[in-house]
């Protein structure tokens, strides 16, 4: 998930910075309590990346090689962010080679020697708690073979960032932001001598965040779920280090990791990666098992809903169904309308999927992610399921609500109905979309549907066929495929073959009064340059009654069997 510090307002900046004006005479740590340990895993492909001087952040690329990373003009506030976050530090020290170990310490020495007078935007709580929870994480790395001069340098750094941490902690945003902030005052706290007395008022604090952001599901007010990963990351971290410092884990902060375990099981797919929503992505590789690990949570039955998402399971095939309205309040700035679309796996394979965050690609592309021809729903041509409002930050602001939910698991498989007001004042319809996935997870069937139900309904209907002269709304329902899938038109036009990379065959055949064919979409990945190309199947039909139905089905073809053993690797992360 490309992780932005909001534009700070004028405010809140001259706070900052007169916080960290102030911090300058915070006495500087004489070094570490105990040599921390690395917990923040990295992508080794993404350390000779930076070692080769080529720099990837947030979908803009710059080849500098030999150039000091401040040097490099930045082309917007998200680039300042996963810059002075440090989090590429977590690449080279995945990479790992004495290269790698150079440019990790030329960057973080020029660093303190540019900014640590105060200056520069990377003087916000959340990118400051980034920052030290990497510092701390890599010190090793980072202070191996250093002389004392810049050993003195890097502790007076740490210690300024803290005595900032503990002034401006509650100007982070809630939610992940505030997480961060008070995740790296915990660091601070326990890690360096002298800082203990952070300790005590850094872990209330977060123990309030857990009991205040962290809802009885296990659940965030963004439901994104890449997000609750990165939250649930950071409280692992916080009461690993809480516990190896002989330290008690606050009651709250314990109870919101047993709670968010849970939830992230019932979010992950059959191949391991989160479901993507709301401007989360999949998850950066290998986090999830290491958070789950090390919630220490024993996994139990996966709950069929969590944070207002359904899980339906089929031995290898999972599915995973967005079942709630999208997300108000400050989430609204950043949810998607998807209300009723889902993501399906086979196995290792994603099959049909969301196009995801368009964000790391331009203002552009953040807004066609978010909109519902982006997702695998019905959409009406030309109108989002939940409505954008004109302000800069385009949130949702007439959000579409479900009216009916109902998920049955039986004996031959699991049920899931559900139906929204989205298009109702606007065309008088309810939406609903009836889903079935087979107890052996090889056949997968769809109803949606468009209903004018009440008399008053009615009349709007008929007032908007009379608009359109008869010709009716026009819908699409759209199954985005992954790009690794490999589509073709079959029997004539009336099915598509889906072949996987597993040797799987899938075969999508309809029903109804519509028009199948394939055209192409997009797939936004963290970490290339461009949206990768990818295919999507669309049903288009029109609705010129007060009920409209067409029906689909995903199967698996007859020669399939019912195990693949699937070696094949996927596509390298980062290439364009």
């Amino acid at each position: 998930m490309s992780r932005k510090s909001s534009a700070t307002p004028p405010r809140s900046g001259f706070a900052d910075r007169y916080a960290a004006f102030a911090a300058r005479r915070a006495k500087p740590a004489a070094g570490f309590v105990s040599q921390p340990e690395p917990r923040s895993i990295g992508l080794y492909a993404r350390g000779k990346q930076l070692v080769s001087g080529n720099i990837l952040f947030s979908g803009h690329f710059a080849e500098a090689p030999g150039t000091l990373l401040w040097d490099i003009p930045s082309p917007d506030p998200a680039f300042d962010a996963d810059a002075h976050g440090f989090a590429w530090l977590d690449d080279l020290a995945a990479l790992g080679s004495p290269a790698a170990r150079s440019l990790a310490q030329d960057w973080t020495w020029a660093w303190i020697a540019r900014y640590s007078a105060g200056f520069g935007p990377g003087w916000t709580p959340d990118l400051t708690g980034r920052r030290i929870i990497r510092w701390v994480h890599h010190a090793t790395l980072l202070l191996n073979g250093r002389d004392k001069e810049a050993s003195v340098a890097y502790y007076r750094s740490l210690s300024q960032q803290s005595a900032f941490l503990s002034r401006r902690w509650q100007a982070a945003a809630p939610g992940l932001p505030r997480f961060e902030a008070l995740t790296g005052l915990v660091y601070a706290g326990i890690s360096l001598i002298g800082m203990e007395k952070l300790i005590a008022p850094a872990t209330a604090a977060l123990a309030t965040e857990c009991r205040t952001e962290i809802d009885a599901e296990g659940g965030l007010p963004t439901r994104n779920p890449e997000e609750l990963l990165e939250v649930l990351t950071l409280l692992t971290w916080s009461a690993t280090a809480l516990t190896e410092a002989s330290r008690n884990v606050p009651h709250d902060l314990a109870d919101a990791i047993a709670r968010i375990a849970p939830a992230l099981r019932a979010l992950r797919h059959a191949d391991g990666d989160l479901a993507r929503f709301h401007g989360g992505g999949k998850g950066v590789e290998g986090r999830l098992d290491q958070a789950l690990a090390s919630a220490g949570v024993r996994a139990s039955a996966t709950p069929s809903i969590a944070m207002g998402f359904a899980r339906l399971n089929g031995r290898r095939t999972s599915v995973i169904v967005d079942a709630s309205a999208p997300p108000g309040g400050r989430a609204a700035a950043t949810a998607h309308a998807s209300t009723t679309a889902f993501e399906m796996t086979s196995g290792r394979r994603a099959v049909i999927v969301n196009c995801g965050s368009g964000a790391p690609f331009g203002a552009a592309w953040r807004m066609a992610g978010r909109a519902t021809p982006s997702h695998s729903v019905l959409s009406m041509d030309g109108m989002s399921s939940s409505r954008f409002s004109r302000k800069a930050d385009a949130e949702l602001s007439d959000r579409a609500a479900i009216t009916v939910s109902r998920l049955t698991v039986g004996v031959e498989g699991t049920d899931l109905y559900l139906a929204h007001d989205g298009w109702l004042k606007s065309h008088g319809l309810i939406t609903s979309r009836a889903l079935t996935l087979s107890q052996d997870g090889r056949r997968f069937t769809g109803v949606d549907a468009l209903t004018a139900l009440t008399a008053d309904a009615r009349r709007r209907f008929e007032d908007m066929m009379t608009e359109t002269r008869l010709d009716g709304a026009a819908f699409s329902i759209r199954f985005h495929l992954h790009p690794e899938v490999d589509a073709a038109l079959d029997l004539g036009g009336t099915a598509i073959s889906l072949a996987l990379r597993s040797g799987e065959i899938w075969v999508f055949r309809f029903s109804g009064g519509a028009k199948l064919s394939l055209q192409p979409s997009v797939y936004f990945e963290k970490g290339r340059l461009n949206p990768r190309p990818t295919t999507q199947i669309v049903l288009a039909s029109h609705a010129r009654g007060f009920e409209t139905r067409i029906g689909w089905t995903l199967a698996k073809a007859q020669d399939t069997p019912l195990a693949i053993r699937d070696l094949e690797s996927s596509d390298p992360e980062g290439q364009s």
